[in-house]
């Protein structure tokens, strides 16, 4: 018997507890994909699965609906796998442990991955539905989202014939989405030159921040684990000759990092002040984000006196200094839409090697000419560091349309339903839809989804009650 067995709307839950048995976290969709595949095969419906592994399912009108113009239901396969620091399962080969807990629906130990295997069940309670009436709908599945929309890039869709499409890649039941801002990866490297040295080593963990989507949650201006962690390394250098021995932090570049771990070096005359150091910027931060992110915690541990390899104290100085000049977070608001962030970059993860210290970012902003002036800001910045920089993942915004019929026809039912009408915003976040546009003349999109919260975190959570009301709801548009 399925966790999930027994809700309702039961084909909905049925197919998300199906995926959720499948790993497919980003780079890791292909059993996912193949099991779209088999299940249009298994029904009959045409099906093309590209060497993306992005997949293309077509199920024709029901009778009476012939003349009805084509709908596009889209959504994508990949989710943010993160894990807490104690759960043993291996995500890439291990289904989700789902729980229910009165109206939502987690994960134990694991993000759930609802963002945007939800919008995955959905359509395909649709596809598999033999008595909803709908017009031709023509299910488009995408690849690699959550890493820079790789496969909405790469698909190739001059065989649809649909000029309405349907995102279901929205975690605000009641908002219909109309735009989105644009945005790209960048990877940052930092050479790192090393030597042996003998001195006490130290642990610090920098942990116990709510982290959060880099998109929906940026606006809380909740602690970075990464950026902190340069605040706390700078401290360290501004009393001692301390030198890093490791350090690693964050689990995915569109991901808010809520834990940071450095190891340290320092002479055995400085260890009595390293605690004392690190205690004291761990009352600052605790000021500063006492309403923000009152959990903040920087642990220290003494681990004892070695010879081990650390850093160069130049090389050091420069990564301290990358990591205090770099900007984080929100860097504009928009003048146009009140509290709608328009640029922001996250440092989503960070980790030293023997090559480099490599940091990764999700940037995005509203703006095109916003993006370019962070890049360049970005750019300058490593230069000056001695770093490199590539930027990869470039997709473009989502510009609001004036004219939207299907916006006008889902405004429209949603009232009738509710008796209100629909949010209607644009998000900081990015969506596919940016990309479908530039690839299908004339398109009319909306993102639409059930409410979700802490998504890329463990702590996600999804909303039985309005998985229901958006099934229904979605029944009446297709109707």
């Amino acid at each position: 018997m399925g966790v999930l067995e027994g809700l309702e709307p039961r084909p909905v839950f049925h197919f998300f507890e199906e995926i959720c048995k499948i790993p497919h976290g980003s780079g890791n969709e292909g059993a996912v994909s193949d099991y779209l595949k088999e299940f249009a095969k298994e029904r009959g419906l045409a099906c093309i699965q590209d060497e993306w592994k992005n997949i293309i399912i077509v199920k024709e009108a029901v009778p009476g609906y012939e003349k009805e113009e084509t709908l596009i239901l889209q959504g994508h396969m990949d989710m943010v796998a993160v894990k807490a620091p104690d759960c043993d399962i291996d995500m890439e080969k291990e289904p989700l442990k789902l729980m229910v807990d009165g109206d939502l629906i987690s994960a134990q130990g694991t993000s759930l991955g609802g963002d945007d295997g939800i919008a995955v069940a959905y359509i395909l309670a649709l596809l598999d539905a033999k008595e909803i009436p709908h017009p031709r709908l023509e299910a488009v599945l995408t690849v690699g989202e959550e890493v820079g929309m790789d496969g909405a890039r790469e698909i190739d869709l001059s065989m649809l014939k649909g000029r309405r499409m349907l995102n279901l890649d929205n975690e605000e039941e009641g908002v219909l989405l109309t735009g989105c801002a644009g945005g790209f990866r960048a990877d940052c490297k930092l050479p790192a030159a090393w030597e042996k040295r003998s001195g006490q080593q130290f642990h610090i963990r920098l942990a116990g921040l709510q982290g959060g989507h880099s998109g929906a949650e940026i606006i809380r201006e909740g602690g970075n684990s990464n950026y902190l962690m340069g605040r706390v390394l700078d401290a360290l250098l501004q009393e001692t000759s301390a030198s890093l021995v490791s350090l690693e932090g964050g689990l995915a570049d569109n991901a808010i990092p809520r834990q940071t771990d450095a190891r340290v070096l320092v002479s055995a005359e400085e260890k009595e002040i390293i605690p004392a150091i690190v205690h004291d910027m761990e009352k600052k931060l605790q000021t500063e984000l006492a309403v923000k992110d009152p959990g903040v915690r920087i642990d220290v541990t003494e681990e004892g006196g070695r010879t081990t390899d650390c850093l160069q104290a130049e090389s050091m100085r420069k990564a301290v200094c990358y990591l205090l000049a770099m900007p984080n977070g929100i860097q504009a608001m928009s003048a146009d839409v009140k509290g709608l962030v328009e640029t922001s970059l996250n440092l989503g993860m960070l980790r030293l090697s023997t090559e480099c210290l490599r940091l990764t970012y999700a940037v995005r902003s509203s703006l095109e000419s916003g993006k370019e002036a962070l890049r360049r800001k970005m750019s300058a910045v490593c230069a000056l560091a001695g770093a490199e920089m590539e930027v990869r993942g470039d997709y473009p915004g989502w510009a609001y349309r004036q004219d939207s019929p299907l916006r006008d026809k889902m405004i429209r039912i949603y009232e009738e339903m509710y008796g209100e009408k629909p949010r209607v915003e644009a998000i900081h976040a990015g969506l596919e839809c940016g990309l479908f546009s530039g690839k299908i003349p004339d398109l009319d999109c909306i993102s639409y989804g059930p409410d979700m919260k802490g998504i890329h975190t463990t702590e996600e959570v999804l909303s039985i009650s309005s998985v229901k009301r958006v099934w229904e709801y979605l029944l009446e548009v297709l109707r």
